[in-house]
């Protein structure tokens, strides 16, 4: 039989590259870019490309696995592994109550649409607020910043980068991460087109990263970017360079914002964000008088003490020059599935609805901040974490105080893991279960349609079967819930879908199913009862999922975002984005107030990723068997010289919780007092060999973790900007 090519799609990163899966005997024997797909025309990362490897691992986990007295693994049947947690879960919520169960979902969650679905409903079924997430390790500051500024943390436009003029890019890298919370193809190409246009790309960053070192770069302080972007507001307020009508028409409350910006001029900002008073002052008329303008941030942005305020302000830069909701500035995405009202309507766009059991902090999206989990693990009370299902995550690797939650882990009366790997956190568990991979499952990513510059969407079939006895997650999600004794998911279609006339007529469809409901059906009643949905028939020619199996490259749903839509996309009273709000004015009074550098910790440790590389799930494959994949501390020349180090020498990082050694690249491609490390390594004893091997350091150890250390309006985790000092580990011994 000659081999088979079949059309899917990438789940590592928002923008969900076309590829083209080569199958043969029922396995998968190369992916490729698809040049024909509407949308990313032949673009893909290597790390999508890289995936084949993971898909054929001989390290994957491929059958059930349960704990051994001596501490290994034995193989067991699924019957007995669903049975044995199910009634040791049913013990633990039965003298201890739901709340005492909790869940970490790791990155890869995000890009499964029937993962999210199901875990959602699983939690909501046992009565917990015990769901943990990279969020805050990536993303809950943006959130919360939509949330105060629109009134829904899911509500986050991106810049329209086919018709702007000029476009801002604050702690981005796109050229190695592909894009973030947007989803454009060869963001590389647009930016070029950009600049062919007559428009500026310009690059806010404490490195010369990849995307920086190809157009404009900004050399900001590590976590100074809050401060240059309101020092540009502050020029842009003073010489009237605003638009006062957008400003009037848009938005409420935007004296508390005038009366921050003038108390921070450029020559006030300039020792905090490291930028010239007269280059902020440069950079802010450039933009407020381009014909178009956008702002755009991501991890970078997302990570710093001050980070639900870098969000805020970035989208207050480009809502003050009138740039909100316009083209060639800031739109609001058009999903086929409207996922922001739906989500708005069914109460679970939240932020800040109930609050963490220790340090008091706020739910973002349902979520609680991730380094809490050892906290929540060793302080007794009700609502104790007692059992914890970790999926398709490492979070002994990738959360902060990573050895205080191993320590922890150790203490669960529980714990599952449902992974491709047994990694570092599942080693400590009692039950790993095989997942199937993104190839091994349909799927359709709804958390990414509104990140989608061309309107689209596109279903995938499963390219291979499931390895051994992997299962897709929503599956054994499925499974443990009625090993609980709760099965059926029509409370969930009913949130989503609706009760109108319309919703009444999908559940009547979806009734005929009742026994095992499938993410395929739930998608389909979206689709179906969607702005392009076919009604169920009552409109010729609309979308369903039939229609987009039949076109498994996609459907193109528009050829650009519009605007207009501010009062769809802004949940306020009145539709207008909110400028004020004790949240945002107690951040901007805490960063005019915030005191100088530590001199016992006179540098700043930022993140970098690397473009073949994803987090820590992405490293057991052959491309870590390359020398030039260590994991290396960039250190300034000038830094580098102050302690004696040279290039290649190991040098010790050490924060106030702690010191790790990475070996040194001695660069001007970080300014003067950053040093940049890459998260993720560090592997030592989990069962994938290639990572082991890659060694590394994992920083996360000496990363701040306690609840005092989170931000307060987020949870979020202080990952950029970290105070550190260094020295020559060979020297110091």
């Amino acid at each position: 039989m000659l081999p088979a090519e079949q059309p899917t799609f990438c789940r590592i990163c928002e923008p969900t590259c076309g590829l083209i899966a080569t199958v043969e005997d029922g396995r998968l024997i190369k992916l490729r870019p698809d040049k024909e797909h509407p949308i990313t025309a032949g673009f893909s990362c290597p790390k999508g490309l890289e995936f084949v490897h993971v898909q054929n691992d001989q390290d994957r986990v491929l059958h059930p696995l349960r704990r051994r007295p001596d501490g290994g693994f034995e193989q067991i049947s699924w019957e007995t592994a669903l049975s044995e947690i199910g009634a040791r879960l049913r013990e633990i919520r039965r003298e201890h109550g739901g709340e005492s169960i909790g869940w970490y979902g790791g990155n890869p969650t995000a890009f499964s649409h029937s993962h999210a679905l199901w875990l959602g409903w699983f939690l909501r079924g046992i009565g917990s607020r015990h769901l943990y997430t990279p969020n805050t390790q990536d993303t809950s500051s943006r959130f919360v910043a939509s949330a105060l500024l629109y009134g829904s943390p899911v509500v986050v436009p991106v810049p329209d980068l086919d018709r702007t003029d000029f476009l801002l890019l604050i702690g981005t890298n796109p050229l190695v991460s592909r894009g973030s919370l947007i989803s454009a193809g060869n963001l590389r190409e647009r930016f070029t087109e950009i600049v062919a246009r007559g428009g500026r790309v310009v690059v806010v960053d404490p490195r010369r990263t990849e995307t920086a070192n190809a157009f404009e770069h900004v050399a900001v302080r590590p976590d100074g970017d809050a401060w240059l972007l309101l020092a540009m507001l502050h020029v842009i307020f003073t010489e009237g360079l605003a638009d006062e009508a957008a400003i009037a028409a848009q938005t409420t409350g935007n004296e508390a914002l005038r009366a921050a910006a003038d108390r921070c001029p450029p020559e006030l900002a300039e020792p905090r964000c490291g930028v010239p008073a007269a280059d902020i002052r440069g950079l802010a008329r450039a933009f407020a008088t381009a014909p178009t303008a956008a702002a755009h941030g991501r991890t970078g942005a997302c990570l710093g003490a001050h980070a639900t305020l870098v969000n805020y302000l970035i989208d207050a830069l480009t809502i003050v020059t009138g740039n909100l909701d316009k083209e060639g500035g800031l739109l609001f995405g058009r999903g086929t599935v409207d996922l922001t009202r739906i989500a708005h309507l069914a109460g679970v766009d939240t932020y800040d609805t109930y609050r963490s059991r220790v340090g008091d902090l706020p739910e973002v999206i349902g979520q609680l901040p991730a380094p809490l989990m050892a906290a929540e693990i060793e302080t007794p009370g009700k609502g104790q974490l007692r059992a914890l299902i970790v999926s398709a995550g490492n979070p002994v690797l990738s959360v902060p105080g990573s050895t205080g939650l191993e320590r922890a882990l150790g203490k669960l009366d529980l714990q599952v893991g449902i992974d491709l790997y047994l990694n570092e956190t599942h080693k400590h568990a009692d039950y790993v279960l095989p997942a199937a991979t993104f190839l091994e499952r349909d799927d359709l990513v709804i958390a990414a349609l509104d990140f989608h510059l061309k309107p689209f969407v596109q279903w995938t079939e499963a390219v291979v079967p499931p390895r051994g006895e992997a299962r897709p997650d929503w599956e054994i999600i499925d499974d443990l819930a009625r090993e609980l004794g709760f099965a059926a998911v029509s409370g969930l279609a009913t949130k989503l879908v609706g009760t109108g006339r319309l919703g009444r007529l999908a559940l009547r469809a979806f009734a005929p199913a009742a026994g095992r409901v499938t993410p395929a059906l739930l998608i389909d009643l979206l689709i179906r009862t969607g702005r392009d949905g076919d009604r169920f028939g009552l409109r010729r020619g609309g979308l369903s999922l039939k229609k987009l199996k039949a076109n498994p490259r996609g459907v193109v749903l528009a050829e650009h975002l519009e605007g207009g839509m501010l009062r769809r996309r802004v949940f306020h009273r009145g539709h207008h984005v909110r400028l004020d709000g004790d949240v945002i004015e107690r951040e901007l009074d805490r960063l005019l107030g915030s005191p100088p550098p530590d001199v016992d910790y006179p540098l700043l440790l930022i993140g970098r990723r690397d473009v073949r590389s994803h987090n820590s799930w992405m490293h057991n494959t052959p491309k870590h068997r390359d020398p030039e994949r260590r994991q290396w501390a960039m250190v300034h020349p000038k830094d580098a010289a102050d302690i004696g180090l040279s290039d290649g020498e190991l040098v010790r990082v050490r924060t106030a919780k702690g010191s790790i050694e990475v070996p040194a690249r001695v660069t001007d491609e970080v300014v003067q007092g950053c040093i940049a490390v890459p998260h993720g390594w560090g592997h030592l004893d989990g069962g994938w060999q290639i990572a082991n091997a890659a060694g590394g350091a994992n920083v996360n150890e000496v990363l701040p973790a306690e609840a005092a250390d989170l931000e307060r309006a987020s949870g979020m985790a202080h990952l950029n900007g970290v105070p550190v000092r260094i020295e020559a580990a060979a020297v110091s011994g």
